[in-house]
């Protein structure tokens, strides 16, 4: 069991602020632990099953964060952005306080699933291709999509600025104008690229999967909710297991 914290090093963990804030947040009467009232910062308190209030606010204790996120169309998954608004801008701020980072990026107008974490680790097995660990793209093209293409995905493509094939590991066509394709990487646009370089074109995109992990189905656009060690374990099964 994990050793006691003062709650003042706990709130500074989740992102509430500096240590002095945090303080003073306790001092201010704005603090709960567990449904109770706090009163003394330096207190020191068992981190396992902790639900704090803070300002109001409900707040689960994770020693890192690990969030599924439905990203919306139109944002962009950067601090900095160029032309569009942050995904960060629909997390709560402590998030962005205690540096939470996309797991990869999707373009400003692909939508679906993303994750977001403070575990630098869990951000390089999640991204790296020797994990092997699939990602879901549901595709809506223009064109009818034909079996020559999907044939062709799968036996890989080569794109303008890498000698070396890419390959969709799965392809499975939903409607004549709707495929769902599961790729290792994650090159530059690469689903798109993809989807022209076999002669059709991706007007619409949309991330359902990761590993074994499916994006809720209730988990609107703009929504986000924690992930707990079975969703991480579902996350974490590569294509060939």
């Amino acid at each position: 069991m994990a050793k006691p914290i003062s709650l003042e090093k706990i709130l500074f963990s989740q992102g509430f602020g500096t240590r002095r804030y945090c303080s003073d947040l306790v001092y201010a009467e704005m603090v709960k632990v567990n449904d109770v009232l706090a009163e003394d910062p330096e207190e020191r308190i068992t981190t396992e099953g902790l639900i704090l209030n803070v300002q109001g606010q409900d707040w689960e204790y994770h020693e890192k964060a690990y969030i599924a996120f439905h990203k919306p169309p139109n944002y962009e998954c950067s601090h900095k952005t160029t032309h569009h608004p942050s995904v960060y801008s629909l997390l709560p701020a402590p998030f962005v306080e205690r540096g939470l980072q996309c797991v990869g990026r999707l373009d400003f107008d692909t939508t679906g699933l993303l994750l977001i974490s403070d575990d630098g680790q869990f951000i390089h097995k999640m991204t790296t291709p020797k994990k092997n660990i699939g990602k879901v793209y549901e595709i809506t093209t223009p064109d009818p999509i034909t079996s020559e293409q999907m044939e062709h995905l799968l036996n890989g493509v080569v794109l303008d600025d890498d000698p070396k094939p890419c390959y969709a590991t799965a392809c499975k066509q939903i409607s004549e104008h709707v495929l769902a394709m599961t790729i290792v990487e994650g090159r530059y646009h690469q689903v798109k690229r993809m989807m022209a370089a076999v002669g059709n074109h991706v007007a619409k995109l949309h991330r359902v999967e990761i590993g074994a992990y499916v994006m809720p189905a209730d988990l609107a656009e703009g929504q986000w909710r924690w992930l707990y060690p079975d969703d991480l374990k579902r996350l974490s099964q590569s294509v060939s297991s």
